[in-house]
Order: C-alpha cells, then structure tokens, then sequence
C-alpha cells in the first residue's frame, strides 16, 4: 500500500461546510483522496476527479429509526360546539 503526503489544495472549498483553503489531499494506491481539517468531511475521487459515494442509502443498510419517547404524548382537539359561525 503507497501513500503519499497529505497536502493542502489552494483555493478549494469544502463542499460540506463551504470553508475555503481546509481541504488535504493524498493518494492511497494511486487513488485521490480529500478531507476537510475544519468539518472533518471526507470522500475519494474517481478518474475525472468527481467525488464518490461510499454506500447508497438502502432501507438494508440505514440505522434502524429510533423509538418512540415514552414521554410524549399526542394530543387531540375538538371543536368548540359553543363557537360555532353563523350560518350564512
């Protein structure tokens, strides 16, 4: 595995929180990499220097959805019969 030196690319702007001059790049087997020392935002880059995703969001591999709080409750409302709008 080759590594090279981690180095700071002039002018780029983080596409996550949009600071200029934060982003390092390096190269891991001849593959570019990119992270934000602001945000911490990271990713790799393809051949036409195009960021790629690491996964696609599936309902297979997302967090499952976190329980309901026991603490809250739902609340309903019902009309006032005594505020009722005169029939026009």
């Amino acid at each position: 595995m080759t590594t090279s030196k981690k180095r700071f690319i002039a002018g780029a702007v983080c596409p996550a929180c949009s600071e200029g001059d934060k982003i390092q790049m390096w190269d891991v087997d001849g593959v570019p990499h990119r992270e934000c020392v602001a945000c911490g935002y990271a990713d790799t880059l393809n051949e036409q220097g195009q960021s790629v995703p690491k996964e696609l969001g599936t309902r297979v591999n997302k967090n499952a959805a976190k329980p309901a709080d026991p603490k809250v409750q739902g609340v309903q409302f019902f009309p006032n019969p005594k505020l009722k709008k005169p029939d026009a």
